[in-house]
């Protein structure tokens, strides 16, 4: 179901689960108008600290068209690793981010369906699992590889609606949500040195 199959119905409503169906239904027709406004680049740099600590900082980003000004100020995050990866708990640590992008991926992409439907959300809570191992990391066994080998999300959900179209919404919301879509697919990860 594509963002314009139940929204016209739904324009009553000028907000559903915190989403203003207005301003979607502007994104929406500004998109199927101009396709060269879906086209975004989303940016992070990252600089190392010592041992398994390094910092991201994530502000500035293209799409709709121009560069965003939106954010004065970066978005700062530190990763760690726990003592046993021979790190200190400096932060989470980076596949741990990787679960943490990947929930609030999918609970942004299922909400904004779930608005598009009509559907309000009650609660919504998510708990993810990835399993590694480790040997894949280290270069110790070449067949083992070395990123999540699965990830398991359980989505706890109640809505207004029946278990049924909850169980379309999910499958939808696993289906187009763009770190879920990543994590499942192969994509390209260009890596270089650049010259210091």
């Amino acid at each position: 179901m594509n963002m314009n199959t139940r929204m016209d119905a739904h324009t009553v409503k000028k907000h559903v689960n915190g989403l203003d169906v207005q301003a979607a239904m502007d994104i929406v027709s500004a998109i199927k108008a101009d396709s060269s406004l879906a086209r975004f680049q989303f940016r992070a740099a990252n600089t190392w600290v010592n041992g398994g600590e390094n910092r991201s900082t994530i502000r500035d980003f293209y799409g709709a068209g121009r560069e965003d000004t939106s954010r004065t100020e970066p978005f700062a995050f530190t990763n760690g690793e726990p003592p046993v990866l021979l790190g200190n708990n400096e932060g989470a640590n980076p596949v741990e981010f990787l679960l943490h992008a990947l929930a609030g991926c999918v609970t942004t992409t299922f909400v904004l369906h779930a608005m598009v439907r009509g559907i309000t959300i009650r609660n919504l809570s998510t708990e993810l699992k990835g399993y590694i191992d480790v040997q894949g990391l280290l270069g110790l066994d070449e067949t083992v590889p070395s990123g999540y080998e699965e990830i398991d999300i359980r989505m706890h959900v109640e809505a207004d609606c029946s278990d049924e179209e909850l169980d379309d919404l999910l499958a939808f919301a696993q289906e187009h949500s763009p770190v879920c879509n990543t994590v499942c697919r192969p994509v390209a990860v260009n890596i270089e040195r650049v010259a210091v």
